[in-house]
């Protein structure tokens, strides 16, 4: 009797350890907890922040549909700090609690890495053992809250949102959901996207959806099962108090593979002039833009006078591509140019557009490193990721910087592992699809597209009179639609942070309004020790700071309203003086009617003074501090 009891209580206690209710990890500051566990066969997890639920009981896996049963687990913590080859920041630092989960699949083994930052989490899948299986998913759900709302990318339209989870059910047709997605919670916001996807070969891209029958958003990407071991992208979870805080969120970066360049030193983060938006602008003395040699000595000249790093040279250069082919315009004598950049120390960035013939991309690369390039500019790519992978590992072995155009994928975190990756067009750039980019539109791209990485926006037009009066031959379709004032254009070439900043407008207006453009001419791009976002809120406001040394940048951007933004200067040192250059609309300065009107003066501050930051309809204010 004795030993039958002994061994149903050895039963009991050996059940318990393999059937463990629950498996959790937290963030170093305790307030970010997750929470996973097996529930009839499935792996499902929970978030809480600060003791409350933000992501209720909901499935992840690798293998859906398969019997999960978690078999072990082990707990680690690691704390480390690292250097970007450029960024928002010179330093980073990465602190996390681990929990890996065994779990069995089957005849499959996966292990379920769970790793929690202070102001996010990230969840990957190793697979093994899965010989007789042809293709894995990696499925998550996100069981939100009925009373959340959601804000998301568009393309070319304006993001989406608030659109609130109980009424999308109602909905006649239910939303194309595309990351990075923000969920506005009774507290906190979070984000919901993918980092890594560039070291998961074989993955394809997310696929983000509301499952009306789960009620969840619901994310997955699949991938042919080959080789002995798969290892998936991060699912991500950010989350902060702040909706300003997610766009300077370094958790996707921390979860990024470590740099793969051996000698990253040729890769120069920076500002550029760009031909494209400019064709057709005529100066003063008669002389008209266009796609010619002439006009690229203008822009070298300008580059070299104002310490503008490169120059951009768009589509046009070339009449048409085949196999190891380009048929040259006829207008443009291109290795002059090259020579005239080289003898003013002006670096060229070249332009190559699938949809004109294919060079073949194995020559390229080394084609456009033999001309002296700097970098290339891709248009047309199409929204393939292997392609996407290649491009950049092609264009680093050929010591390119690489600028993806036309609706590219959200590689997030790319420009950690290969930093040549400087910048890519997930938004729609100044000028184009002008019915829908409105002071608002920029707002909210700041606010939910920047999110996933570096943003080619090409903001900085000075000419708005102009370009509304339909003076450029690339100018918007509609006249007058172009609602900004000049102090907003050069507030949003901070604001979006980017490796290659792409100033779009003529030599000549830049240096109509010198003072003006000083600010922009001074902004060390990319080489940021800190970067913050002061206040936010979607679709109305933003302000962003960003320091170099004893250097502070600020940008300010307002809606069509326009309004008052009161900027504390609490990021400033104790007990130092600090220059400051103010660079304001004015009292008559108008997005729509009055748009070129500014003023620009100086003062001295300190710590803790509180600027007010007034801004026209569709306006913005910005200020250059620097310690005396």
């Amino acid at each position: 009797m004795r030993f039958l009891l002994c061994f149903i209580l050895l039963g009991l206690i050996g059940h318990g350890a393999n059937a463990q209710d629950s498996f959790s990890a937290s963030s170093p500051d305790g307030n970010l907890k997750v929470q996973l566990s097996e529930e009839n066969e499935v792996v499902r997890y929970q978030v809480f922040w600060q003791g409350e639920a933000v992501v209720n009981a909901s499935e992840i896996s690798i293998l859906p549909g398969v019997a999960a049963k978690i078999q072990g687990s082990n707990t680690s913590s690691k704390k480390e700090v690292w250097q970007p080859v450029w960024g928002q920041f010179s330093e980073i630092t990465a602190e996390y609690n681990e929990l890996t989960l065994d779990i069995a699949l089957g005849t499959a083994s996966a292990k379920l890495i769970t790793r929690v930052f202070d102001q996010g989490l990230g969840f990957q899948y190793e697979l093994t053992g899965f010989e007789q299986r042809a293709e894995a998913t990696l499925y998550c759900e996100y069981q939100l809250q009925a009373s959340d709302a959601l804000y998301f990318p568009t393309g070319e339209n304006p993001p989406a949102g608030p659109l609130v989870i109980s009424d999308i059910p109602n909905e006649t047709t239910q939303p194309k959901l595309l990351m990075p997605l923000v969920v506005e919670t009774k507290k906190p916001y979070l984000s919901i996207l993918e980092s890594d996807l560039f070291s998961a070969p074989g993955f394809e891209l997310i696929d983000l959806e509301y499952d009306l029958d789960k009620g969840a958003v619901v994310a997955s990407n699949k991938t042919r099962l080959s080789g002995e071991k798969i290892i998936t992208p991060w699912r991500v979870i950010l989350v902060n108090e702040q909706i300003g805080d997610l766009v300077t969120n370094t958790v996707p970066l921390n979860l990024a593979a470590p740099n793969q360049i051996e000698d990253p030193s040729w890769i120069k983060p920076g500002k550029t002039l760009w031909d494209w938006r400019v064709h057709g602008y005529t100066t003063s003395d008669g002389f008209t833009y266009g796609i010619d040699t002439e006009s690229y000595l203008r822009y070298i000249d300008f580059a070299a006078q104002k310490d503008i790093e490169y120059f951009l040279i768009d589509a046009s250069w070339y009449k048409s591509a085949s196999e190891g082919h380009f048929e040259l315009s006829d207008k443009l004598d291109l290795q002059k140019v090259i020579d005239y950049a080289a003898e003013k120390d002006v670096d060229l960035l070249l332009y190559y557009d699938r949809k004109q013939g294919v060079y073949g991309d194995e020559a390229l690369f080394p084609y456009f490193e033999s001309l002296g390039m700097k970098g290339i500019k891709y248009g047309f790519m199409g929204e393939d990721v292997p392609f996407t992978r290649d491009a950049i590992t092609r264009s680093a072995a050929s010591h390119l910087l690489i600028d993806f155009h036309d609706r590219p994928l959200p590689f997030t975190g790319v420009e950690r592992t290969f930093a040549n990756a400087i910048t890519k067009e997930y938004c729609h750039a100044q000028q184009d699809s002008r019915k829908a980019f409105t002071p608002e539109t920029f707002i909210k791209m700041a606010l939910i597209n920047a999110i996933q990485g570096p943003l080619d926006m090409n903001n900085g037009n000075f000419d708005l009179t102009g370009i509304n009066r339909g003076d450029r031959e690339k100018g918007p379709r509609i006249t007058d639609s172009y609602v900004s004032t000049v102090v907003s254009e050069a507030a949003r070439t901070l604001i979006i942070h980017s490796g290659l900043v792409c100033i779009p407008d003529a030599p000549e207006e830049y240096l109509e309004k010198a003072d003006l453009f000083e600010f922009i001419q001074k902004q060390p791009v990319g080489k940021w020790d800190e970067s913050r976002v002061l206040q936010a809120k979607m679709g109305e406001y933003i302000s962003t700071a960003r320091r170099q040394g004893d250097s502070w940048f600020v940008g300010s951007v307002h809606d069509q309203q326009g309004g008052t933004l009161e900027i504390k200067l609490d990021f400033l040192k104790p007990g130092k003086d600090y220059q400051i250059t103010y660079y304001e609309d004015t009292d008559e300065t108008h997005g729509k009617t009055n748009p070129e009107t500014y003023q620009v003066r100086t003062g001295r501050v300190k710590k803790d003074e509180v600027i007010k930051a007034k801004m026209a309809p569709g306006g913005g204010h910005c200020m250059w501090i620097r310690a005396i």
